[in-house]
């Protein structure tokens, strides 16, 4: 065994001394040339920082020699042996669940997704849309404007990195007015486009509702006449015979805004309130009817304006409707064509009047329509309508346009709901394809 050197002089980098700490065992360089036995100065760059001239030299130095001796493993043992990593603290278990109100997506729950999917892109494509998409993440304002409290009170917004203030789209109609703003004039009208994307909104959990969903909107930009609406519900009717959903399992409640302008106009409501009585109005379905009158009052509406009004949504009839407000009316009208159209385009069991239906949303102007289960076990399946001011609202020209949303958490729940595909069954994607088959 080669003899050990005698000392080692290292520079310590705070003080700019040179220390002899201890004496190195190198038991493995038996070289000449790797002789160590005299004292060798390594070139350490000096410290940008000052040196405190006070620290005490030796306690240094016995500092060094302890760290030392643990690394090289200390009492003479062998040099440069690793010591052991030091103790943790026990790693504690993650909660393997996702957040509330969101899911994982396994291959089995992964094929119902993309079938469905996929079921969506066909009926979209066979009545002439084009797909887009649009950031998840957009600009606050860009959903506060013309949304509702509602809308607000769900956000996911936050402040990011550069002052800005952002939220998770809760919806994507917002984006679609956006993008249509953008492109202006590049593109020719009539736009009808569709989008699958994932949304978020922090809203109370119930069956077929939660906080992260993906939707499926279909719109048309740049037609003012009815025929819109109309083959908007077709298009859903569509899709549900695809899938195996039939008339007498759902249908759909339609009205107009322009109902509840009437009637507001006859008790001098003034037109900034409309909105807050939209909002009202479409809770009517969730909350006891004395909120919904306490609500009413607040905002400035006659005891008797609201009974009137409460008198006039409760209404199921068209042609009663047509009794209370006269033919005259745009609202009386635009319905009376849509239910031509859906007796035309061969859907008039799928659809009914109902004059309660407004959907929260503020921005919708004209015909509204809501999807529904006929037990009255879920909530409401999809809904839509007409938003011909929306574009000014984000500074653009307004254009007449009409569209509707869809979520997939809902349209799962009716599956269960009608035994069409029983929860947890593991299905293939030619199994999915065939049982669909089975009952077109």
């Amino acid at each position: 065994m080669p003899a050990n050197p005698s000392s080692l002089l290292i520079l310590h980098p705070r003080l700019n001394v040179y220390l002899k700490p201890f004496v190195l065992s190198l038991p493995h360089f038996s070289s000449p040339s790797l002789s160590l036995n005299r004292a060798r100065r390594f070139p350490i760059p000096r410290p940008p920082f000052p040196i405190s001239p006070t620290r005490n030299l030796s306690s240094l130095s016995s500092t060094s020699v302890a760290q030392s001796s643990g690394e090289n493993g200390g009492g003479g043992g062998r040099s440069g042996a690793l010591s052991p990593p030091p103790i943790t603290d026990v790693v504690q278990k993650i909660d393997v669940n996702p957040p509330k109100g969101t899911r994982d997506f396994a291959p089995e729950e992964m094929r119902l997704r993309n079938w469905l999917f996929q079921n969506f892109r066909e009926v979209s494509r066979m009545f002439g849309f084009e797909e887009v998409d649009f950031p998840v993440l957009e600009s606050e304002a860009l959903f506060i404007r013309k949304a509702g409290e509602e809308i607000r009170d769900q956000l996911y917004c936050f402040e990011d990195r550069g002052n800005r203030r952002v939220a998770l789209r809760p919806e994507l109609t917002p984006s679609l007015a956006r993008l249509v703003i953008q492109k202006g004039k590049s593109v020719s009208l009539p736009l009808k486009w569709f989008a699958i994307g994932q949304c978020w909104r922090y809203e109370r959990m119930t069956r077929g509702r939660r906080r992260e969903h993906y939707q499926w909107n279909m719109d048309i930009i740049g037609v003012p006449e009815v025929t819109a609406e109309a083959e908007l519900i077709s298009s859903i009717v569509t899709f549900f015979k695809r899938i195996g959903i039939t008339a007498s399992d759902v249908g759909f409640k339609v009205s107009s805004r322009k109902v509840l302008q009437e009637v507001l106009r006859c008790y001098s409501i003034p037109e900034n309130l409309f909105s807050k009585v939209c909002i009202i109005i479409d809770k009517i379905e969730k909350i006891p009817l004395d909120e919904i009158k306490k609500e009413l009052k607040s905002t400035g509406v006659s005891e008797e304006g609201v009974e009137e009004l409460l008198q006039v949504l409760s209404i199921k009839s068209l042609a009663k409707l047509e009794e209370i407000l006269g033919s005259a009316g745009e609202a009386v009208a635009d319905l009376k064509q849509l239910f031509s159209l859906a007796e035309k385009f061969g859907y008039s069991e799928w659809i009914e009047f109902d004059a309660s239906v407004v959907r929260g949303l503020a921005y919708y102007t004209g015909i509204v329509f809501e999807g529904f289960d006929r037990e009255g076990k879920l909530r409401a399946i999809c809904g839509g309508g007409r938003y011909d001011r929306l574009l000014s609202t984000f500074g653009g020209e307004d254009l007449p346009a009409c569209g509707f949303g869809f979520g997939d958490a809902v349209i799962v729940e009716v599956f269960m709901f009608f035994s069409l595909v029983k929860s947890g069954q593991w299905l293939t994607e030619e199994e999915v394809y065939f049982q669909s088959k089975l009952r077109l």
